[in-house]
C-alpha cells in the first residue's frame, strides 16, 4: 500500500460548484461564491471584515502594508515558520527579529518575546504550528503594553480555538491559507482577516489594486479612481466556490482528521512516557483543528532511520521547516545557528507524518502497524 504525505479530499459539491461559478461568466473576485464564502467564515467564527485572496503568501503582504509595515521597522517572528511569513515583512523594508520556539508546541516562545522588543518594534507576527494555537493571551498582553501590532499567521489553525477563542479572532489582523496541502482546499487561496474596524475601507483599497472600486460595487460611486496604494489581492471565484464546499463540510472533515490523531498519539504514547520521542499535543484549552502530527525524535540518526525505513514501505514522511535564521538569507540580516539554539536543534529532529483526510478512512491501520514495527525496530 502506498501512503502519501499529503492528498487531496473531496467533499462532493466541489465539481457543481465550480461549474456553476464558471457559467455565471463572473469569474473574478468579490462575486458570489466569494461573498459566500465570507458570510460562512463570519457567522462561525465571529472575525471582523474578511478579504479571500490568492494564497495566504498575499493576505500576509496585505497585512503588512495595511499595518504600515516600512524601512527599518522591526517584527518579531518565530524562525520556525515557512518563508512566506518573513518575506512579507522584509518585502516592505521590515527587519524581521527572530525569537525562540516552545519546544512544547513549537510557537513563539512568548516568555521571549518581551526582550527583543525596541524602539523599533512594531508588530508581532506568531504562528500556529501544525495547528496548535499560539498563546495569544499573553502575545495581545504584550502588544498592548507596548502599543504593537499583531499579526497572526494561522496558515495552519483554520477551526482551532484557544482559551475558546478562534484562531484569527484576537490579533489586529490573521492571515490563512487554503492551499491544497491544508484541512479545506481551493488548490490556492487564502483569506486575510482585519478585525480593525477603522482598517475595512483601505483594506478593500488595498485588494483592488489600490482603487476605490468597492464604493462603484456598493452603488456609493458611479466610476473607480486610483487612491491608495495596493495590488490584486483577490480570489477568483472559481476557486471560491471550490473553497465553499469544502467549507461546508468543515465538521466531517475535521472528525475524520481527529481519528488520525488520536491514532498517532496513542502509537507513540509509551515510547513518550520513556521520555524518548515527544509528539504534538494540545493543552486541556486547545481545541485543534488537527492539520498535522509532529513528532521530536531523541535524535537526528532516530529520525533519519525512521523515515528511511518507512520509505521502504512507501510511507512519507517528510522533514518539519529548516530555521530562518540560519537560512541564507537569515545570515544575510546577521544571524547565527547558535542564536536560537533550542530551534536548531529541534527542527533537526523533528518529522512530520502523512496526514490527509482520506487516510481515516482507507490506509490508517497499514500505516499505524508499520510505524509500530519501526519504532521498535529503532528503540528495542
Amino acid at each position: 500500500m502506498k501512503i502519501p504525505f499529503n492528498k487531496i479530499y473531496f467533499t462532493g459539491n466541489e465539481e457543481k460548484y465550480i461549474l456553476d461559478a464558471l457559467h455565471s461568466g463572473k469569474h473574478c473576485g468579490n462575486y458570489s461564491y466569494g461573498q459566500k464564502v465570507i458570510n460562512l467564515m463570519k457567522s462561525k467564527y465571529e472575525f471582523g471584515e474578511v478579504y479571500l485572496s490568492p494564497s495566504c503568501t498575499a493576505s500576509l503582504e496585505m497585512g503588512a502594508v495595511l499595518a504600515g509595515i516600512g524601512p527599518g521597522d522591526e517584527v518579531i517572528l518565530p524562525s520556525y515558520t515557512f518563508s512566506s511569513t518573513v518575506n512579507a515583512i522584509v518585502l516592505f523594508g521590515g527587519k524581521p527579529i527572530f525569537c525562540d520556539v516552545d519546544p512544547t508546541s513549537m510557537n513563539i516562545d512568548v516568555n521571549k518575546i518581551e526582550r527583543l522588543i525596541t524602539k523599533k518594534t512594531k508588530m508581532i507576527l506568531p504562528i500556529d504550528y501544525a495547528g496548535i494555537p499560539c498563546e495569544m493571551d499573553e502575545i495581545m498582553q504584550i502588544a498592548n503594553k507596548y502599543n504593537l501590532i499583531v499579526m497572526q499567521d494561522c496558515a495552519q489553525s483554520y477551526g482551532s480555538y484557544n482559551r475558546n477563542k478562534a484562531c484569527g479572532t484576537q490579533p489586529h489582523l490573521a492571515a490563512f491559507s487554503f492551499h491544497e496541502t491544508k484541512n479545506y482546499n481551493a488548490g490556492e487561496g487564502g483569506a486575510l482577516v482585519v478585525n480593525v474596524p477603522e482598517w475595512e475601507e483601505r483594506a478593500y483599497f488595498l485588494q483592488e489594486k489600490g482603487t476605490d472600486r468597492r464604493l462603484v460595487l456598493n452603488g456609493v460611486k458611479n466610476k473607480y479612481s486610483w487612491v491608495d496604494k495596493g495590488s490584486s489581492y483577490l480570489l477568483s471565484d472559481i476557486l471560491a466556490a471550490m473553497l465553499l464546499a469544502q467549507l461546508e463540510n468543515e465538521e466531517e472533515t475535521k472528525m475524520k482528521r481527529k481519528l488520525i490523531t488520536m491514532a498517532y498519539i496513542e502509537l507513540f504514547k509509551p515510547f513518550v512516557e520513556q521520555d524518548k520521542i515527544k509528539t504534538l499535543h494540545p493543552k486541556s484549552y486547545q481545541k485543534i483543528n488537527h492539520h498535522a502530527f509532529w513528532v521530536i525524535f531523541d535524535t537526528e540518526e532516530n529520525k533519519v532511520s525512521f523515515m528511511n525505513i518507512l520509505r521502504e514501505y512507501d510511507i512519507a514522511a517528510y522533514i518539519g521547516y529548516l530555521p530562518l535564521h540560519s537560512s541564507p538569507m537569515g545570515l544575510k540580516f546577521g544571524y547565527k545557528p547558535e542564536d536560537l539554539p533550542i530551534t536548531e536543534d529541534l527542527a533537526k529532529r523533528l518529522l512530520r507524518l502523512p496526514f490527509y483526510t482520506e487516510l481515516a478512512e482507507t490506509g490508517l491501520e497499514y500505516c499505524i502497524d508499520v510505524m509500530h514495527t519501526v519504532l521498535n525496530k529503532i528503540y528495542n
